[in-house]
């Protein structure tokens, strides 16, 4: 069994990755780490980010289930469902859990399938609507994993299904067929991104248990179970990729300093029987 446990009392220790990017930057704070984005026009990049894979090929990414990741966590704005206002929410991504880094954004790799098991946020005009009954944006638990057999038996129906994702009656009835094959799952979470809260991941081999304050949020009947990197970031990048074929990708403005700050985080890996 291995434990990872880290309060960033002493700042960030050395087992950690920093990508500080632009307008991105770290602080210790009373309260632990603060992942700092400033204020940044459209266009250019800004990222706050600490990870454990940076240096690493795919392959020898860290972590695998079974494990359980838990830390305490806050935002310095609300989600942009709490709101609804653009101007007073969070802007761009953030969060934290475990990824595969499929676009090499951090380290020198080739492009893959994304796998990913995290609480993700988004924000307008971000997209990303991989769950037919979820936003494509805001604050969520979720689960993805591209790299199954069941999306690439579907692979060469793609080109024929895009088209018809626009219909809303077609898109009801095949998206869930699409939404399955990729091991989607996603839940918005409730809770005030500005309070603290205990974020729990439970990543199991046959699937994944999310909480928030102990209370089960999601769970999933599938997961990846290949190797993956431990990331929490703050950045100010949008994308919108939709069942019908769209893919944008952009930078937002940071109108104001925002942060994300954690207080502490463990990993337990569990011993495989």
């Amino acid at each position: 069994m291995r434990t990872v446990i880290d309060d960033f009392s002493e700042g960030i220790a050395p087992g950690w990755r920093r990508q500080m990017t632009g307008g991105g930057r770290w602080a210790v704070s009373a309260d632990g780490l603060r992942l700092v984005n400033e204020g940044m026009e459209s266009g250019r990049y800004t990222n706050a980010q600490i990870d454990d894979y940076q240096h690493l090929p795919r392959r020898a990414f860290p972590w695998r289930p079974p494990l359980r990741l838990i830390l305490r966590a806050r935002f310095s704005h609300p989600s942009i469902d709490e709101t609804n206002d653009p101007a007073k929410a969070l802007s761009g991504t953030a969060g934290f859990g475990f990824w595969n880094d499929p676009f090499g954004m951090a380290g020198q790799r080739s492009v893959a399938l994304p796998q990913a098991v995290w609480f993700f946020y988004a924000a307008p005009p971000s997209n990303l609507k991989l769950e037919r009954d979820t936003p494509g944006w805001g604050w969520k638990a979720a689960t993805i994993n591209a790299r199954r057999w069941q999306f690439a038996a579907l692979t060469p129906t793609i080109p024929l299904a895009m088209p018809l994702m626009a219909m809303p009656s077609l898109y009801r009835l095949l998206w869930p067929i699409g939404q399955r094959a990729i091991g989607v799952s996603e839940r918005i979470i409730p809770a005030s991104m500005t309070d603290w809260h205990i974020y729990s991941i439970d990543w199991r081999r046959e699937g994944v248990v999310f909480d928030v304050d102990g209370q089960t949020l999601l769970e999933t009947t599938g997961a990846p179970g290949a190797a993956l990197g431990l990331v929490i970031w703050l950045d100010n990048q949008y994308m919108q990729v939709t069942p019908g074929g769209r893919f944008v990708w952009g930078l937002v403005a940071k109108e104001q300093m925002q942060w994300l700050e954690v207080a502490w985080v463990a990993v337990e890996q569990r011993s495989v029987r």
